[in-house]
C-alpha cells in the first residue's frame, strides 16, 4: 500500500510523552515540508509487557519494532522515537533522516520531600544505577516501569521507592515542573553522563525517503547524536551495559561501567578521529 505523498503519517507510541514528541515532530514537518501530517498511535511489545524487567530481558527493539514494521509496510512515512531508545542497528530498508533540536539532556533525581537519603531507588537503567551507586552506596535498587506521571505517583503516593531518576527532557515536554510530595534535583552532566541521544527526537523512515525529511531535522543535533551513537555502537553498548555518552561543545563525556568517566577534547577532530580518541581514552589506566 502506498501512502499519499501530499500528506505524512507519523507512527508513534501511545504514551503521553511519545504523543507529545510526535506532535513536536509534526510541527517541524508541517513547517518545513508544507504538508498535512497525521499521527498513527501504536502499541509496542514493550508497552504490552509492562511487567517485564528490561534489565533482565533487554529492551532492544521492544519499543520500536511495531513502528518500524509500519514503515516497511508503508502504513506510515515516519516513525518518531526517543533517540536514546533507538537501537544503533537499523532494519534493512530503513534509515535515520535525523533528529530534532535536542532538549535538556540531564537526568533528574526525583525524591520524596521528606527523604534525605534514599534507601530504595527505582530505575531499570544500568547506566543510572552504576553512576548513582557511588553517591548512594547503601541504597537498594528496584525496577519501576510506566509512563512519567505513573512513576511520579508510585513514588509520591504509593511509596514503592524513595526516589527515581527521570529525563529532564521528558518532564519539560510534559510541562511537569513540580509534583506534590516530591522534589526534583537536576544532575550535572559531569556526575551523571546521559544515554547516547538522550533528549533528542529521532525521525526514522524508509531509505529512499531520507532526503525528503532531512529539512525538518537539526544539523547540530544530528552531528552530536550521530557521534554519540557511533561511540555506543563501537563499544558494544546496549540495554545491559552501563554506558553514557554525551557531546557538548567540543567535549565528549563518556561513562562506562568498566572504565569510569572520561572527558575527550574533540576540537578539530573528524568523526573517525573522535571515535578513536574515545576508545584510547577509555583504555587508559
Amino acid at each position: 500500500m502506498s501512502v499519499d505523498s501530499s500528506s505524512i503519517v507519523i507512527a508513534t507510541r501511545k504514551s503521553p510523552l511519545a504523543l507529545r514528541q510526535a506532535e513536536t515532530a509534526a510541527e517541524s514537518l508541517t513547517a518545513h515540508l508544507k504538508v498535512e501530517v497525521n499521527l498513527s498511535p501504536m502499541t509496542t511489545t514493550g508497552d504490552k509487557q509492562a511487567a517485564w524487567s528490561l534489565q533482565e530481558r533487554g529492551g532492544k527493539g521492544l519499543f520500536t519494532k511495531e513502528l518500524e514494521q509500519a514503515l516497511l509496510e508503508k502504513r506510515a512515512d515516519v516513525a518518531v522515537h526517543s533517540a536514546k531508545d533507538l537501537p544503533t542497528e537499523m532494519p534493512e530498508g530503513l534509515a535515520l533522516a535525523g533528529f530534532l533540536e535536542r532538549e535538556d539532556p540531564c537526568d533528574v533525581l526525583v525524591m520524596r520531600s521528606e527523604v534525605e537519603t534514599p534507601g530504595i531507588l527505582a530505575t531499570g537503567s544500568p547506566r543510572r544505577k552504576a553512576q548513582l551507586r557511588e553517591r548512594f552506596p547503601d541504597a537498594k535498587w528496584v525496577e519501576l516501569r510506566g509512563n512519567v506521571e505513573t512513576r511520579l505517583l508510585r513514588i509520591a503516593e504509593l511509596k514503592e521507592a524513595d526516589a527515581t531518576i527521570l529525563a529532564a527532557a521528558g518532564l519539560k515536554r510534559l510541562a511537569i515542573t513540580d509534583f506534590p510530595g516530591l522534589r526534583f534535583e537536576f544532575l550535572p552532566l559531569e556526575q551523571n553522563v546521559p544515554a547516547a541521544g538522550q533528549a533528542a527526537i529521532a525521525l526514522q523512515c524508509r531509505i529512499e525517503d531520507v532526503e525528503r525529511f532531512v529539512p525538518a531535522c537539526d544539523l547540530d543535533t544530528n552531528q552530536r547524536v550521530s557521534l554519540e551513537r557511533a561511540v555506543l555502537e563501537k563499544m558494544g553498548g546496549g540495554c545491559h551495559v552501563a554506558m553514557g555518552v554525551h557531546c557538548r561543545g567540543n567535549e565528549l563525556l563518556v561513562y562506562h561501567e568498566k572504565h569510569g568517566m572520561r572527558s575527550i577534547d574533540l576540537n578539530g577532530l573528524s568523526m573517525k578521529e573522535s571515535i578513536n580518541a574515545t576508545m584510547d581514552a577509555l583504555l587508559e589506566p
